[in-house]
């Protein structure tokens, strides 16, 4: 990542199969690393530890805030994996996923050095 060269990713919509980002189509979950999206290989909120989180952490320059849509709610992240990232000196903020979109939006459009997880949220809370 070049901090320099920032990309700002938007996030235009999300559903229960993916993620429309910059007008790229991402079925499943993702990480958005501007200017990257990669495939994440997580299948819920469980799946969530500090392997899965490498990738956020083992970039350079290193990102300000991880921003983490644990899909139709928000879940209880395992606590080791939080505190591992914190101690690497990246806040990290746990939401819905339809909550963690405007937030990673928001961010990005400020210019903050910001990253998302991303897990679909089911159905019923969709918005495409």
């Amino acid at each position: 990542m070049q901090k320099e060269q920032h990309s700002e990713a938007v996030i235009y919509s999300y559903s229960p199969q993916g993620f429309n980002i910059d007008g790229n189509r991402v079925i499943g979950p993702c990480a958005v690393i501007p200017p990257a999206i990669l495939q994440w290989n997580v299948g819920s909120f469980t799946d969530i530890t500090i392997e899965s989180l490498a990738l956020f952490y083992m970039l350079e320059p290193r990102i300000e805030m991880l921003v983490l849509g644990t899909g139709g709610r928000v879940e209880r992240i395992d606590a080791e994996a939080i505190a591992f990232l914190r101690k690497k000196g990246i806040a990290v903020e746990v939401q819905d996923t339809a909550n963690a979109c405007a937030t990673f939006n928001f961010l990005s459009s400020e210019r903050r050095i910001v990253a998302a997880g991303l897990i679909p949220p089911p159905i019923s809370t969709a918005l495409e």
